[in-house]
């Protein structure tokens, strides 16, 4: 039972890292990106590559797939994505959508369907035992304790400088309104690149991690798009908690769920989304005043 439980708390995580970046585009840009998976699909393939056919190291891998996501998103919003920030919900949604259909077809044309391995180092493949008897042994595998390290020290630092920093301040002046803002002299156009890149620069990252736990082929983003946005819709978009605790209880309910009954664990899943919106509509979390 504790190894299920930790499984879940690993995996959602994971779901987390992948996620919070979509939470910070659509809560604090009020932007919504339906193609913040390919990002992730990116991060992935960059570390595939990176390792396999360079045999760069795999902790050098996970900033590099940053850098590399990050930039492209950097790219991709000033040529792509700044011209519909004005434009309505359904419009973005069909213009993502569209993104995402198109990276699958590319990375379908250059690396074809199958599935991507990464060989993780070996300190990173062992697992630790702790207790004994069915229901209060503890596995924890090391990789997934590397995760979970991950995920709070990107926790803390995200939190601290949304919440803390002068860019923090001003990417929320921004979001509040963007004519006041410039008004007082803060460039509106390159808080929103900064805060895109991160965001996407997050879902690389989270691609990269989770290259080896979860399925890396070209259909990642249509796979895991609905996972991303459970996160977002249950955890709220006005704070970085909301999204870690959607995250957790997501990944909980899907590893308990697939192992105790396999035939209903995504049930399981969107039985408890369904509960927990119909009880909070606007997400765990809603800053007072806050958009919802």
């Amino acid at each position: 039972m504790l190894t299920i439980l930790f499984d879940g708390i690993a995996y959602g995580m994971l779901l987390f890292i992948l996620a919070v970046g979509l939470s910070v585009t659509m809560g604090l840009m009020n932007f919504i990106n339906l193609a913040h998976g390919a990002f992730a699909m990116v991060g992935g393939y960059l570390t595939v590559i990176l390792m396999q056919r360079h045999g760069v190291p795999f902790l050098l891998c996970l900033p590099l797939a940053f850098l590399g996501s990050a930039l492209l998103g950097a790219l991709l919003e000033r040529t792509l994505y700044r011209p519909m920030y004005s434009k309505p919900h359904l419009n973005q949604v069909l213009f993502s959508i569209g993104l995402t259909f198109m990276a699958v077809a590319v990375m379908d044309y250059f690396f074809t369907s199958s599935q991507q391995i990464v060989q993780l180092p070996e300190w990173l493949k062992g697992r630790t035992e702790l207790g004994s008897g069915t229901a209060w042994e503890l596995g924890m595998g090391h990789y997934r304790l590397f995760i979970v390290a991950v995920c709070l020290a990107l926790t803390i630092a995200l939190q601290t400088i949304l919440s803390r920093t002068r860019f923090g301040s001003r990417l929320r002046a921004s979001v509040d309104d963007q004519r006041v803002a410039a008004g007082l002299g803060i460039n509106v156009n390159a808080v929103f690149l900064l805060t895109f890149a991160a965001g996407s620069g997050l879902a690389g990252l989270g691609g990269a991690l989770g290259a080896e736990i979860l399925i890396l082929d070209p259909s990642f983003p249509l796979r895991y798009m609905v996972y991303f946005l459970i996160v977002v819709a249950v955890g709220g978009t006005s704070s970085i908690t909301g999204p870690l605790l959607a995250a957790l209880l997501l990944g909980i309910a899907d590893v308990a769920g697939k192992y105790y009954i396999p035939r209903f664990g995504a049930f399981i899943v969107y039985f408890l989304m369904i509960v927990i919106l119909i009880w909070r509509p606007q997400g765990l979390f809603v800053r007072k005043g806050g958009k919802a």
